[in-house]
């Protein structure tokens, strides 16, 4: 299958068409409209990223009697100490702004008889947000100085003197046609997303890919970044969402929705056990299924009927199979508690603090490239609202630093290279592969979950297993140089199967690093199983040197206002 090439130029290019990519081309459009922007988006922004179902809620919001400061001290604790104060409360003060010109660009916002917007918990106010993603894509749509190419799955950065360097684009191919693409730009904005998909999953067979995070988030962002020699941060801090057993949907509607409380199989309410910070949460329904108190719920039999219905209009509007689930058992949550689990782990910013060391800015540690939204570390409890701040921020940073970054060619035998990748794997590869991409994904769910601290082990992990997972994911790596790929789609596949490898290598590199449990709800290191004190403000970075991924700490002092990559690693 012989591949055409498209050369493409433009001042700021855009990696990722989501929350934080349409928000930081709406930014950067209005600031300059002689800028060319262009954005590159895999799937179709009108319906891509986080936001393509919907949601019901902005769940990072500074309502009345609140302040950005607050936001930051709840992020603090939620987080067990280990946030970047600047980045959190950069984002908060932007946080009220952005959500309020999303309600101008056609957002319906509830609102009580006073006309103030509806709050659900100190932080988080009602939207009917089925439509939110299409809105920003028009809004995008409507700028003149914006190309938006849909269907293109952008695998490397284009550098101009290898992994280190100042980063001028990015290469990658269409996902529907014959074409590899060249994006040449002075800027590169990453916000591609977090990484799901490493872990086997709740749901076995044909129902693997209902997830609490979309499946096509295959981690290519840090990816990109580690090849490149991005320095990378808190990849450890993984994600373990709690979640309504079987349909995968959201239990925060249900917690603060209707204040549902935890109960375990006794009809015992334990989160006073465990805390109520995210972690601890996950935590509770781990411990107590393991103590023989399982399942666990959150209960909600015995709410109003009114509240039943409020409910169902809400799953609809974000999770309609929990709802197909009420419906179908005849059963409302007012006559049943909702059973409740926590999902596979996942690498992702915008919850934790997984992605991209930054500044204030949103900068990476490569000059040219920025990072915003799940790809973006440091920051965690971004949502909704937090992304499209770090799309703002990171706009700005980009339209200031113009003037210093004048266009260049790139490497010409990088991009030749990954050209000819491309193409060798559409010529069917070297032809002696023994796997095919889905098989080799499958082992590295397993190895991961069993190895690693997934669900079979209840998020347990020791260095032993690490070290067995490290084994198996690198002999699994090792297959992938002989996969071939029918068309673009199947090459697709095999290139989102590589990066997820590589983001395993990273992951298991960091819980490898931190001799502590810091999180427990998100895994418990068997070999140090409590908080550690010495590891308070302590960040596991790494960056990928001679193939080998290299970790090493950095201490980021409380109450930092401002933070330069100053410091030598």
């Amino acid at each position: 299958m012989p591949l055409k090439q498209a050369h493409i130029h433009a001042d700021v290019l855009i990696i990722g068409g989501g929350t934080a990519g349409c928000y930081a081309a709406l930014t950067a459009s209005r600031l300059n409209p002689k800028l060319k922007i262009l954005v590159a988006e895999k799937a179709n922004i009108r319906r891509s990223g986080c936001l393509a179902a919907g949601v019901n809620a902005i769940n990072a919001y500074i309502t009345p009697g609140q302040t950005p400061e607050d936001y930051l001290e709840f992020v603090r604790w939620d987080a067990a100490g280990l946030i970047r104060d600047d980045l959190v409360l950069s984002m908060a003060r932007e946080f009220n702004q952005a959500v309020e010109h999303l309600e101008r660009l056609g957002l319906v916002i509830l609102k009580d008889e006073t006309g103030a917007y509806v709050s659900r918990g100190r932080q988080n106010i009602k939207i009917n947000g089925e439509n939110i993603k299409p809105i920003l894509a028009r809004a995008v749509a409507a700028c003149p100085n914006v190309q938006v190419l849909n269907h293109v799955n952008l695998t490397d950065y284009l550098t101009l003197d290898g992994p280190g360097s100042r980063v001028v684009g990015a290469a990658g191919f269409s996902v529907g046609e014959a074409q590899a693409y060249f994006l040449h730009a002075r800027a590169v904005l990453c916000a591609t997303g977090g990484a799901a998909g490493l872990y086997r999953p709740n749901n076995p067979g044909f129902s693997r890919h209902k997830m609490w995070y979309p499946p096509f988030n295959a981690g290519a962002g840090y990816a990109m970044g580690l090849r490149a020699g991005a320095e990378m941060t808190s990849f450890e801090m993984r994600f373990v969402a709690q979640r309504c057993k079987d349909t995968i949907a959201p239990t925060g509607t249900l917690a603060l929705g209707v204040e549902a409380k935890e109960v375990n199989a006794l009809g015992e309410n334990f989160e006073s056990r465990y805390g109520l910070s995210t972690s601890g949460r996950a935590y509770g329904v781990t411990q107590e299924t393991l103590e023989g108190r399982g399942p666990c719920y959150l209960q909600t039999q015995g709410i109003a009927p009114e509240q039943d219905q409020q409910l169902l209009r809400a799953y609809l509007n974000m999770a309609p199979s929990q709802a197909l689930k009420w419906i179908e058992s005849e059963q409302p949550p007012s006559q049943q508690n909702v059973e409740i689990e926590g999902s596979e782990p996942y690498v992702v910013g915008g919850h934790t603090g997984s992605g991209y060391w930054v500044d204030t800015g949103r900068r990476t540690t490569l000059p040219g490239l920025y990072a915003a939204g799940d790809v973006a570390g440091g920051a965690p409890k971004k949502f909704v609202s937090g992304a499209l701040a770090e799309g703002k921020l990171a706009a700005q940073a980009i339209l200031a630093d113009l003037v210093t970054l004048p266009s260049e060619p790139g490497d010409a035998e990088q991009q030749a290279a990954i050209f000819a990748d491309y193409q060798n794997r559409l010529s069917g590869g070297s032809g002696e592969g023994l796997y095919t991409a889905d098989q080799l994904e499958q082992g590295m769910q397993k190895a991961m979950d069993v190895y690693a601290g997934g669900i079979s082990t209840a998020y347990r992990y020791s260095a032993r297993q690490l070290d067995q997972a490290r084994d198996e994911i690198e002999v699994l790596s090792g297959f992938v140089k002989d996969l071939g790929a029918a068309d673009t789609r199947a090459l697709l596949r095999v290139y989102e199967l590589k990066d997820r490898l590589l983001v395993c290598r990273g992951l298991l590199a960091h819980l490898l690093a931190r001799k502590e449990t810091r999180w427990p709800g998100f895994g418990v290191n068997l070999d140090y199983p409590e908080p550690d004190p010495a590891w308070e403000r302590q960040f596991v970075n790494s960056r990928l040197e001679g193939g080998d991924i290299r970790t090493f700490v950095r201490r980021v002092e409380e109450g930092g206002e401002r933070y330069e990559h100053t410091d030598p690693a």
